[in-house]
């Protein structure tokens, strides 16, 4: 007995059909050694399948053009005595599958990939037809549409974006490849995009040779502020001679190049009488040197960023160094030079007992911390206590003084711990309660600590108040210990569930189309969900509601080390841990976007930013900045490989791109 492969692309019918496999057109054929093969493959029927069907019937009836060939089955039901597909008539629900197909076999691997994504198609042609134009092969059809990678995605991505943008911004993409995009030929795309990348410096210096270093040294600028050092990439080598900051730590030199923002000159004129305390206070200690610890406690509103600002321009326009982190990056992208904590200090990842910065005391971070004034945390609250022990455990080191916490450094907390505690995965109730910073490890740990008054809200109105008085207990409830929430900020619930969310919809967005371009109003509101699958829901539709143009993104999902293909790319495209975008990601100009990673804090590029999409290419989003110091800055985001994190419970190593 035999096997061939019946897959001739040249003609335009499947291969044989044999009933017993699941809704298939891609199979092996069996036939007898003495048979002809003509005779197997020209026998009646032999050119209809169900796939021939199921074109014919997306050719016939509209309604089904919706549907993929593997949903097929959930709506229809096939008749393998005429070969043809029929509604179906009993509700029972039905699972269709593709037998998978391994990228090494070629077209065979393609079509299946079109016929997983690609619904509505009535013949082969119309598979391999985009935009119309007809494609010589299933592959080129997937590339075109998105659903694989080009071998040139990143070369692509750079060629894309040089046509109508800055050389500036081409530098924050190349240098975005560099460290998340895992490029193959490094050398090739700087040799190939450099041209592009230098053209403001070829107007004003006509030697190559000078042009090429200084767009070097911006690259490797942009690098050194995430951590990352030129000389691991394979780049021409940097000469020193060219380099203005030569012989200054990095650290140091970045910290006194942030610039003044004139909106923050005189603000200490409009300090309160609560911030005018904590602001005397802390700069007492400061000019005269004697260190200190400072915390401030107050609810969101209550003016605990303006006091930062305030300290930072004090410290700044008076040549004095003064760093400002907060636990997550969102916090710190609204300070002026805002990094986050870990990122600046070096705080590990996985934090214990008796944890130790990874700086040494010859470093660019311990020369810094040596010539600071003030370091700045904000939302303290936030972080495990273990992160405030790390940074005390490392500060006496490098200043030599062992006696005092933090080495004698001015450090100024801020938070609220009015906020829900963080969530310790599979962590019991104890777990989550030990893991933030308490007041009892505050007054334990830092017996120098000197508390600032808690700040009452202002720029809050009573709805402000009325969470604090539901946090701290006063408010009255009912019988069973539920608080009533008042009518004022209740939207009505009647049972149906679509016209309930348009309510919803309607009343958080008023006049969704006529204000879709302001970024003021897409920015200043947001719907909140306790679930993954509802936000999944309302994004989609939300989208829906957008009059600009769209853009459909598919993911390139594969798992690591896996030789022999036991996870197929259909079934990782149906996972969405925590932490990752779905695999399909439908967009529209004008629909607001959130990071969720970060990228390049330095130029705004944090995670949980908002951004709203301004335009599309193939390989990449152009997005705009509308919140935080960065507002209004236009940013690349190319195709970044992410992977689920190591709590997440999966039998292997995930990576979505």
């Amino acid at each position: 007995m035999w096997r061939i492969y019946d897959f001739d692309l040249s003609k335009n019918y499947p291969p044989v059909q044999q009933p017993q496999l699941h809704l298939s057109d891609m199979h092996m054929v069996t036939y007898h050694k003495w048979d002809k093969i003509e005779w197997v493959v020209k026998r009646p029927g032999a050119n209809e399948s169900m796939l021939t069907a199921y074109f014919d019937y997306n050719r016939l009836h509209e309604e089904a053009r919706e549907i993929l060939y593997h949903d097929f089955p959930e709506h229809y039901t096939w008749e393998s005595n005429g070969k043809f597909w029929k509604t179906r008539k009993n509700v029972v629900y039905q699972v269709g599958r593709l037998i998978s197909a391994h990228p090494a076999e070629g077209e065979r691997y393609f079509l299946w990939v079109l016929l997983n994504h690609v619904a509505g198609a009535t013949s082969y042609r119309d598979l391999r037809t985009i935009d119309g134009v007809l494609l010589p092969s299933f592959c080129e059809a997937a590339e075109r549409q998105g659903l694989i990678e080009e071998d040139n995605t990143l070369d692509e991505c750079l060629t894309e974006n040089s046509l109508f943008h800055m050389p500036s911004s081409l530098h924050r993409l190349f240098m975005t490849i560099l460290v998340f995009c895992e490029p193959n030929d490094v050398f090739g795309l700087w040799t190939k995009h450099l041209d592009a990348m230098s053209e403001d410096y070829i107007c004003k210096n006509p030697n190559p040779s000078l042009v090429e270093q200084m767009v070097l040294i911006d690259i490797r600028n942009m690098l050194q502020s995430m951590g990352k050092d030129i000389r691991s990439f394979p780049l021409p080598g940097i000469d020193d001679s060219y380099d203005d900051t030569s012989g200054i730590p990095r650290e140091i030199f970045e910290e006194a190049s942030i610039d003044q923002n004139p909106k923050d000159v005189g603000l200490s004129n409009s300090l309160n009488d609560e911030q005018r305390v904590a602001y005397e206070e802390i700069m007492s200690k400061v000019d005269t040197e004697q260190g200190g610890l400072f915390f401030v406690d107050g609810p969101g509103g209550t003016g605990k960023t303006f006091l930062y600002r305030v300290l930072l321009e004090t410290l700044r326009s008076q040549n004095k160094l003064a760093v400002a982190t907060a636990t997550p990056g969102v916090a710190a992208s609204i300070m002026p030079g805002g990094r986050t904590t870990h990122s600046h200090f070096k705080i590990p990842l996985t934090l214990e007992d008796d944890s130790c910065c990874s700086f040494t005391k010859q470093s660019g971070t311990a020369k810094l911390l040596q010539q600071v004034s003030l370091i700045i945390w904000d939302e303290a609250s936030m972080a495990k206590r273990q992160a405030m022990e790390t940074l005390d455990n490392s500060l006496p080191d490098i200043m030599g003084r062992q006696d005092l916490p933090f080495g004698g450094k001015t450090v100024f907390f801020g938070g609220n711990f009015r906020q829900v505690l963080p969530v310790v995965q599979k962590g019991s109730k104890a777990h989550t309660v030990d893991a933030p910073l308490r007041w009892s490890y505050l007054w334990e740990s830092m017996r120098h600590l000197k508390l600032v008054r808690n700040m009452r809200t202002q720029s809050d109105p009573w709805f402000a108040e009325y969470l604090l008085r539901i946090g701290g207990g006063t408010e009255e409830g009912n019988g069973d210990g539920y608080v009533c929430l008042p009518d004022d900020i209740c939207v009505s619930y009647s049972g149906d569930s679509k016209k309930d969310l348009d309510r919803l919809i309607e009343c958080i967005f008023p006049n969704l189309n006529a204000n879709m371009t302001n970024k003021n109003y897409i920015a200043s509101r947001e719907i909140l969900s306790t679930r993954n699958a509802w936000v999944d829901n309302i994004n989609m539709k939300m989208i829906g509601m957008f009059q600009g143009g769209e853009m459909v993104y598919h993911s390139f999902d594969s798992a690591i080390d896996d030789l022999h293909n036991y996870y197929p790319s259909e079934f990782l495209n149906t996972l969405t841990p925590n932490g990752l975008p779905p695999h399909l990601l439908k967009l529209k100009i004008g629909c607001p976007i959130i990071l969720l990673r970060n990228i390049d804090l330095a130029n705004g590029l944090c995670n949980g930013i908002r951004l709203v999409v301004r335009d599309f290419q193939r390989n990449s989003i152009d997005a705009e900045i509308v919140l935080g110091l960065h507002a209004e800055k236009r940013v690349f985001l190319p195709r970044i490989p992410l992977c689920p994190s190591d709590d997440e419970m999966f039998p292997l190593q995930f990576k979505r791109k």
